[in-house]
């Protein structure tokens, strides 16, 4: 059970539970005991997903609150919304885009295209999320009718492995290249290149516009996971490599950012937020009462896109 004040939430413990997890402890990272009762204070207007551990360390959900979290992750997160929350919607279309299914060897990806002559195409990674979980297709064909952005085509591109491949993995940069010139062949000119990725999908992709930067002119970039460098593995722990790198390079993208207040990666959003602005590259910078999860995502896709791909 919660009970639910301005800008706290208290968590009433129920039978078996041993500690309280959510986005305000990175979920399994740092677990806060419960022997009894627990306050937290939030930002104001927050949505606050959570759950509860046994003794063992097994999550299980809150039995006292109905409302799921919008989680594709897990089944055991629930969520609070505090007074104030205000969710943006992202807008519907008129018609839904047709998506065609694609594979090359073990690699799956879909493309989609609103309207006739795509003058951009976005590329998403974590496709399968970006596709059905995020509905980004749907996204861009509404900001079309409303005439904000030109057509776009829309590339889905879904890990294998993606703790691996997206941690600067050359084997798969080599491969995403190659799946564009199959896109390419299949489909027609690319056009202009958007990067689109949350999380390790939002590193690889800021990775690739430094890497690439007469390719990769644009980004949006979901609570990228900067805590990494190469041969890192701990996404708390790990150097901050690519702020270095995006420090000494010569020409630095369009970037879309967005993170959530409740994440481990708010620190190095802001940094990197502030290394841009410092070097007075075009960005847009937002931060959300929320964590890590579609709902802080979801609302950035339209202002993103239109930041990206409207008029300048």
């Amino acid at each position: 059970m919660v009970r639910i004040g301005t800008r706290t939430v208290t968590f009433f413990p129920p039978e078996g539970a041993a500690a309280l997890v959510g986005d305000f402890t990175d979920w399994e990272r740092n677990p806060i005991p419960l022997p009894g009762p627990l306050t937290l204070e939030f930002p104001e207007g927050a949505y606050v997903e959570y759950a509860f551990l046994d003794a063992k360390g097994r999550p299980f959900p809150d039995p006292d609150n109905p409302e799921k979290a919008d989680n594709p992750w897990w089944t055991y997160p629930r969520a609070v919304r505090l007074p104030g929350h205000r969710f943006e919607a992202p807008p519907e279309p008129l018609l839904e885009p047709k998506v065609e299914r694609h594979r090359l060897g073990e690699r799956r990806f879909y493309v989609a295209e609103t309207g006739d002559a795509p003058k951009a195409t976005l590329v998403a990674q974590d496709g399968v999320a970006f596709y059905r979980t995020a509905g980004l297709h749907k996204v861009a064909q509404a900001l079309l009718e409303e005439g904000h952005i030109p057509p776009v085509r829309l590339v889905f591109v879904e890990p294998i492995d993606r703790n691996r491949e997206y941690r600067f993995s050359e084997a798969y940069e080599a491969e995403f290249h190659h799946l564009l010139g199959e896109v390419e062949r299949t489909y027609g000119p690319l056009g202009e290149l958007v990067l689109v990725g949350a999380s390790l999908g939002g590193l690889f992709s800021l990775w690739q516009a430094w890497r690439h930067p007469g390719r990769f002119a644009k980004v949006l970039a979901l609570s990228p996971a900067l805590k990494a460098h190469p041969g890192g593995q701990d996404a708390y722990l790990d150097q901050e490599w690519l702020l270095e790198r995006y420090a000494e390079a010569e020409a630095l993208p369009r970037v879309y950012l967005e993170v959530g207040l409740l994440e481990w990666l708010l620190g190095p959003n802001r940094r990197f937020a502030a290394l841009l602005a410092d070097r007075k590259a075009a960005h847009a910078y937002r931060e959300r009462p929320s964590g890590h999860n579609w709902v802080t995502w979801k609302q950035a896709l339209a202002p993103g896109l239109r930041y990206l791909l409207g008029e300048p």
